[in-house]
Parts: C-alpha cells; structure tokens; sequence
C-alpha cells in the first residue's frame, strides 16, 4: 500500500485526476451560472418578515431571559415547542406554548417575529402581577393567549393562561370592560383585577401599567398608559423643587420632595404643558392635590404618566414604598364577565396540570 501524506504535508504526490477534475469544476461553474443569470428573476431569496415597531417600543426594552430548571441554565440553542398560532372566526388568534428557551423565542416560534416580539412585551405585562420575570420561569412551563393583531399598533391580548411549575399551578387573567368602568382591564377568574394599584397613586385611573421596576427592562418608574389630559395627583404632602428639567427627555416634568424628613423625592414626567404661575419651585402642595395633566411629552412614544420615587440617589419601588391594594369586579358586572371568560376559555387549549 503507498504511503499516505501526513497532514501539513507540502509535497503530496501528484495524481493524474487532478487536471481532470478541476476541468469538471470549471465545467459545472460555467454551466450552473448560466442556469443562475436565466432564471434569478423567477426564483427571489425569500426575505425574513420585518420587526413592527410597537407603541411602547423603548430603547433597551427586550429582556434577557433566563430559565431554570432545578438550577440549570438551558443553552441558547434550547428549542421551545410550540404551534403556529390559529386564527378562529371571531378573528382574535390563539397561541400555545411550552416555553424551553427565552420567552419571546417561545412566542416568535408561534406568532412569527413581525407579531412575535410584540406579544412578547404585551405578554409580559401580564405575567410581572404573578411571578418574576424572567427568574421564575421554568423550562417546561405553558402558556397560552388569546389576542389579536391590529394595524400600525401593538397586539391586544384578551386571555392570558400560564402554568407555572415553580409555583405548582395555572394562573389566568381576561380582559373585560366593566360598566362604569373608562377602560377594559384584566381580571383574574375569582373577579379581583390583575394589577396592583397604589392606595395614594398619582392617577385616579389609566387605561394598563405598560412598565413596572420588576419587569426586567431597567426602567426607573412606572408608566401609566392614559389619555392626554388626565389629572395628576400629589402622592404626599411636599413641597415643589423642580420643573422641566432636561426637557428633550423628560418633557413638561414636576419634581416633588416630601415633608416630614421621610427623604423621598416623586418625578412626574412627559406632562402636557404646565401653566404659567403654577407648579413653581417652592410651592407646597397637599396629597391629593392636581399638580398637572398627562401628557405625551419629550422622549415618549405614547400618551403616558411616567412616575419615579427616588431617595436620595436610590431607586425606589413605588408598589414597595406606597401601600397597594387591589380592586374587585363590581358584583353588577359578574354575569357579564363569566360569560366573556367563558367564551375565552372556548379558545383555548385544554388547561395542563402544573408540574413539580
């Protein structure tokens, strides 16, 4: 048997296939290229679906997500299971997945990137009520919704079912319009709503809470989604320090620091613009008392209150700081909303037990 070249060798011995073929690649290049330039036009690349910009886009809003699974972090490869989401006649769309990887890998895997990244973020809102995200998620943990697309705005999602096995049960949230209320807001089954509200809070009411400290996004404050025009409130007696300051970011702004040696400080951000000769420096105001309107100010993308408690240079929580409470679906709305809940659930798959 002829001695076979060592790897890194320079000198291999020549074959008599060689020339033959190199002239059979350079046959194939110019025949294959040929076909190429004839048909480019009739056979396009396909092209990967555009991400939509969503109303509440924000620099640095995508979370990084991590799961755990008995103290393993899964791999970025991790494929999550899940199926396309199907539209029904109602013409709302439903998605069901079991999550194995990030979230919105998840959710892109049944939406599709153009919806996908979007839901995510809409989804997420919900989930931050029950459980930290993305900390608590679990590889194997389900969820499923029901939403619908709408042009040139974020999706609105009306179901949110979730299977947590960290917290070993389902958790479920639907979207209903009370009778008096302004807007439709999410409710759990027993009727109490889903979000949090502060007993002393800057607004009487809004429309959703689109950014929470707790959400993973990094943000400094609370968004309150509400129309242009909605009163804002004093969430302790203090006295007035400062007033649209670094406008191009934080439009028509007011800054309250409380009485009593408490130390807090609450920014209100992205107002409509304040009047001459009120909300000056130096003024005093009492809890309660209308400091100004929302508005859609400065760095803002959509009509919204941003609401910031500082102490000194710390961050604080304001659904830590303030006392918090939360509503209960008025008894004249609870035929109405078990019938809207029914309906939901018609849309859903099965509901799975959690695990362990």
């Amino acid at each position: 048997m002829p001695e076979m070249p060592s790897l890194g060798d320079s000198s291999p011995k020549k074959s008599p296939l060689v020339p033959v073929a190199i002239a059979a690649v350079i046959f194939s290049t110019v025949v294959g290229g040929g076909y190429w330039f004839t048909h480019r036009t009739s056979s396009p690349e396909p092209v990967a679906p555009a991400v939509t910009t969503t109303e509440f886009a924000d620099a640095g809003a995508a979370v990084a997500e991590t799961l755990h699974d008995g103290g393993v972090t899964p791999t970025a490869a991790a494929v999550p299971s899940s199926t396309p989401a199907a539209e029904n006649k109602t013409g709302l769309k439903t998605l069901a997945v079991t999550i194995n990887g990030p979230l919105e890998s998840a959710i892109v895997s049944s939406a599709g990137k153009d919806v996908g990244t979007a839901l995510t973020q809409v989804v997420n809102r919900s989930l931050v009520w029950w459980l930290r995200v993305p900390q608590d998620l679990v590889k194997g943990d389900t969820l499923a919704v029901v939403y619908e697309t709408r042009e040139g705005q974020e999706p609105l999602v009306h179901a949110v079912r979730f299977t947590s096995r960290k917290l070993g049960k389902t958790l479920e949230a639907w979207r209903f319009a009370p009778k008096e209320g302004a807007f439709a807001r999410f409710f759990q089954t027993d009727g109490s709503e889903l979000e949090e509200r502060l007993v002393d809070s800057p607004l009487d009411n809004w429309e959703q809470i689109t950014s929470l400290l707790r959400d993973g996004r990094k943000h400094k404050g609370v968004d309150f989604k509400t129309p242009v025009g909605t009163p804002v409130k004093a969430t302790f007696d203090g006295t007035i320090t400062r007033r649209n300051w670094n406008f191009r970011g934080n439009g028509n702004s007011i800054e309250v620091q409380e009485s009593g040696g408490q130390g807090r400080t609450a920014m209100y951000l992205h107002l409509s613009e304040l009047p001459k000769g009120s909300a000056l420096p130096g003024q005093k105001v009492k809890k309660g008392e209308v400091l100004a309107k929302s508005g859609n100010t400065g760095h803002s993308f959509a009509p919204h209150l941003h609401y910031q408690l500082m102490k000194g240079e710390t961050v604080l929580d304001p659904f830590a700081s303030h006392a918090t409470t939360r509503a209960q679906l008025p008894a004249a709305d609870k035929v109405a909303f078990e019938a809207q809940v029914a309906k939901l659930k018609a849309l859903m798959p099965p509901e799975t037990a959690a695990g362990g």
